[in-house]
Parts: C-alpha cells; sequence; structure tokens
C-alpha cells in the first residue's frame, strides 16, 4: 500500500518514519515535507491547503491511505474533500475537528457532556470581558476562539494581565481576525498536566501511552507558553487507575455526546488534562496527533502503526486485541531544539552542524520540525527546529542520551530546555 502524509513537521516526520516500517507500506510520501521526511519517505511540493492537488496525486498515486497531521486542513474540512471523492483518510471531519477549531464550541460542548472542565465564560466584545475579569479573584486564562497556531492561549495572574490579553485577542486582533471575534475566559487551573491521545473510530476508543508536555519557554516553567518544547514517554504520573478515570469520565461522554450530536470523531483525540485536587479536568481536546508528544510515543510503538490508523478509519478498534500492541518497554524523550527569539521574532537560515555524528547514535532519531535544504546543507526554517528523541532503559538514561545527542547538535541561537522529563524524575 501507498501512504500520504499531509503536514511538515516532527509530528508528520516521526508519522512517515514510523509508517515507512511497515511491512505493509510500499511507499510513504509526504506533503510538502521536509528534510527529514525526505530521507524517511518521499516529498511531494504540495502544501497542505491545496486540497484539489491534494486529491488529483492521491487517485494518480493510488494512495491507499491519507493521514492528515495539521489541525488546519482537517479545521477547513479535508477528510470531507477526500471522502466526496471516494479517497480513504485518517482525521475528523470538519464537524468534528470544531474541537479543536473552535474553543466555544468546545467548552460548550464539554458543558452538555458533563466532562470535567474549568469555570468559563464566553464572550463576543472586549468591554464586558474586561468587567468581568476585574469582578474574579482567582486567576484566569483567556483564549481566543479559533486556531492560532498553539499560541492563543494566555495564562494572566492578575485583572490587569487579563485585560491587556483581552486587548491582545479581540481589539487588536494578534491571532487573527476569525480567532479573535469570541473569548473563552477561564479560571486557571492548578496542578500538572498529562497529554492523553486516544484513536477513536466509531464509539470505539483506543488510549495510547500518557505523555507529557512542555509547554513554557524556558527551565521550570517560565516564559512565554510555545507549541511545546519537549516531552517523555509514559508519564509516570498516568497510572493505569488514572487512565482509567480518564477515558470512562473524559473520552467516553464526550466522543458519544459527539456521535449522538451526529458530528462522530474519527481519527485521533488529544485531551490535554490537567491533574487538580479535585481530580483530572479537561483544559482543551485537540483532533490530531500532538507535537511533541508524538515523537516520543511512536519512538516507543513496536506495532505496525498502519494497523492501528485502519482500524481507526474502518472503525473496527473494538474487534483489536489490545494485548498485541506492543509497546517497548523503555522510556523515550524528545527535546524540541528551537531558534533564539521563538516564539517572538527569529532569523531562519541558520546552518545545522552534527545531525550526521547523532544519526549513528543506537537508540536516538532526530525528527526535522522546521528545515529545509540550502544547497548542500540543512538549515533552519521555523521557530521549533528539531525534536531530539532517544529511548533509555530508564526515564534518566533517556534525558541523559537525548540531551547527549542535542549537545552535538548546533546552529546559531539555538535555544532548549534542560530539565525535559525532571517533573517525573522528582516522583521517581
Amino acid at each position: 500500500m501507498k501512504v500520504l502524509v499531509i503536514g511538515k513537521g516532527g509530528r508528520e516526520h516521526a508519522l512517515v518514519w514510523k509508517l515507512a516500517q511497515s511491512p505493509r507500506v510500499e511507499r510513504v510520501f509526504c506533503a510538502p515535507g521536509n528534510p527529514g521526511t525526505g530521507m524517511d519517505g518521499t516529498n511531494v511540493p504540495i502544501e497542505i491547503h491545496e486540497f484539489e492537488k491534494l486529491i488529483r496525486f492521491a487517485k494518480g498515486e493510488k494512495i491507499g491511505l491519507t493521514v492528515v497531521g495539521p489541525e488546519e486542513p482537517l479545521v477547513n474540512g479535508i477528510v470531507d474533500a477526500f471522502q466526496k471523492e471516494g479517497l480513504r483518510v485518517f482525521g475528523p471531519r470538519q464537524s468534528a475537528a470544531r474541537i479543536e477549531g473552535s474553543k466555544v464550541f468546545c467548552k460548550q460542548l464539554m458543558r452538555h457532556a458533563d466532562v470535567p472542565t474549568a469555570e468559563f465564560k464566553i464572550f463576543d466584545h472586549s468591554e464586558p470581558a474586561k468587567y468581568w475579569v476585574e469582578t474574579r479573584e482567582y486567576p484566569v486564562v483567556v483564549k481566543a476562539d479559533g486556531l492560532a497556531a498553539g499560541k492563543g492561549v494566555i495564562v494572566c495572574n492578575t485583572s490587569e494581565d487579563a485585560k491587556k490579553a483581552i486587548d491582545r485577542v479581540m481589539v487588536q486582533e494578534e491571532f487573527g481576525r476569525q480567532a479573535g471575534r469570541q473569548a473563552v475566559i477561564e479560571k486557571r487551573l492548578e496542578g500538572e498536566e498529562l497529554s492523553v491521545l486516544a484513536l477513536v473510530g466509531g464509539r470505539s476508543i483506543f488510549p495510547l501511552p500518557p505523555t507529557q508536555d512542555h509547554k513554557s519557554l524556558n527551565d521550570g516553567d517560565q516564559g512565554p507558553n510555545t507549541g511545546g518544547m519537549g516531552a517523555y514517554c509514559p508519564a509516570p504520573k498516568g497510572t493505569p487507575e488514572l487512565m482509567a478515570k480518564i477515558e470512562s469520565e473524559v473520552f467516553v461522554p464526550i466522543v458519544h455526546a459527539m456521535k449522538r450530536a451526529r458530528y462522530p470523531f474519527n481519527g485521533l483525540l488529544y485531551g490535554g488534562i490537567m491533574l487538580t485536587n479535585q481530580g483530572p479536568k479537561v483544559l482543551e481536546f485537540n483532533a490530531r496527533f500532538g507535537d511533541p508528544e508524538t515523537q516520543p510515543l511512536l519512538m516507543r510503538l513496536k506495532s505496525d502503526l498502519l494497523d492501528l490508523l485502519e482500524a481507526a478509519v474502518d472503525e473496527t478498534l473494538a474487534e483489536m486485541d489490545e494485548s498485541k500492541v506492543v509497546w517497548d518497554e523503555r522510556p523515550a524523550v524528545c527535546v524540541v531544539m528551537a531558534s533564539g527569539g521563538y516564539p517572538g521574532k527569529f532569523e531562519n537560515g541558520k546552518p545545522i552542524a552534527g545531525l550526521d555524528e547523532v544519526s549513528r547514535m543506537a537508540d536516538v532519531k532526530v525528527f526535522h520540525a522546521a528545515t529545509k535544504v540550502d544547497g548542500n546543507r540543512i538549515v533552519t526554517d521555523g521557530g521549533r527546529v528539531l525534536g531530539v528523541t532517544a529511548l533509555g532503559d530508564t526515564l534518566a538514561a533517556a534525558k541523559e542520551r537525548a540531551y547527549e545527542a542535542v549537545r552535538k547538535i548546533s546552529f546559531k541561537g539555538a535555544h532548549y530546555r534542560t530539565d525535559i522529563a525532571d517533573k517525573a524524575l522528582r516522583q521517581v
């Protein structure tokens, strides 16, 4: 079978790399891809928004399955477009992808399905929002309604911070006009965050091992929010008992509510869960594989990823024997190397050294997230540049191996956190 992966980041490189290992996969294409996906598969110069070209390519190459990586094409209806042409595609339809595409829709759905989440209020205009935050006695989080590339969530410690955040979202429209039309303001939850990803097909839910992302730019969870500076898997906080609770109290009610409302979810549903003193509460849902969580997750998967994705597409997850899905017992740690200045302004085109040396290291894989080829060099081409991922006999060993690889790689202005997985190591 030929497979097409849509996207060009670290998540897509991990998907291409893992799918290429399937004995049933003849060839993996990636559109538009990056230098990493080009090494593990074949890049196709078609952008993620060019639906007609992607469909034409899938038909011409007789693609057996298309896997959509990023949220933007999902929210814009790429799955509907492919299915209309009789093409098999992994991912939710546009009506279901709203769970990520609209914070307002997501919060209202959680309220309707009785899924535990933070207290919230929705605003269409900035002035009532500012008045409301002044009356709160607790810190709040201001969220732009629409897609904002992981940056439209602002954590506020004071009402003054919150009013500035409301201005950024709704007045200055910093995250886009569409994203800023409405805002969700919610009580800030305290606790540790857990990323729980589950394959969903019909009414069946197949949770994957728990991971933990690190959203803040700097060590100790300091600095601005980013798309994720690293992740590890499995997260010890995600005990079997807790995972069973999250499945029954979060995933089951939300999946069943969507099916009853006639926009069933099919694909990968990602729950960002805050572990509070009152139990697990949902921060957000995403409609696709997480980035960078996918990198350590797939590093540990020994079974055929194609089998899992097809079971979701064909709604045969219930028939799958969970004991046959094999995971490497060793933990994995992913450290993101970012451009200096990210998530603010940064320069592209910085040559990257050390990739060849690291490629020879055992139990290490460098996933390209924002790179491009410039002559005979690979250079930076975005904010989060590389996801350096390693396995180890213990979490401490996996962390040490990942950072050993990171230290061999260099580009001007490179920034990375030095404490990925330390939260878990303190618990051991």
